[in-house]
């Protein structure tokens, strides 16, 4: 495969892998988090964050890794899962970075979906000229 094309895909699924991970952790926002040093339990929601590697050859892939701490205290005296004192452990999540991770996934995803049209755009024009 061309190498441009090939870079320009593994650019576009790792967009894609950004703005999937992003995406949960929103959902699970209110979803009941890790106790802090525990494994995590049925109904409990660990938040991911994605790790982008170069690869050799060019491209880049994407691994999704837990966030560390997974879960943060929050004050919910009505929450239903709420200790004694009213607190409640929820997902390490923080919707304004959150956002960020989509817009900037977003335009990485429009700019190597640009990479790609050119490329393709160059090779018709190539292949106009040798025929």
């Amino acid at each position: 495969m061309n190498p441009i094309f090939s870079t320009a895909l593994s650019g576009l699924a790792a967009q894609t892998k950004r703005f999937e991970v992003s995406a949960s952790n929103i959902v699970n926002m209110g979803s009941r988090g890790v106790e802090p040093g525990a494994a995590p339990r049925a109904g409990e929601f660990v938040p991911h964050r994605v790790a982008l590697t170069s690869q050799v050859g060019g491209g880049v892939k994407a691994t999704a890794v837990p966030v560390d701490p997974p879960s943060v205290k929050g004050f919910e005296p009505g929450a239903p899962d709420a200790d004694a004192n009213g607190l409640v452990n929820r997902p390490n999540v923080q919707l304004e970075r959150e956002l960020v991770n989509q817009i900037s996934a977003l335009r990485g995803y429009q700019a190597n979906a640009s990479i790609i049209r050119a490329e393709d755009r160059l090779l018709g024009e190539l292949l106009d000229i040798i025929s």
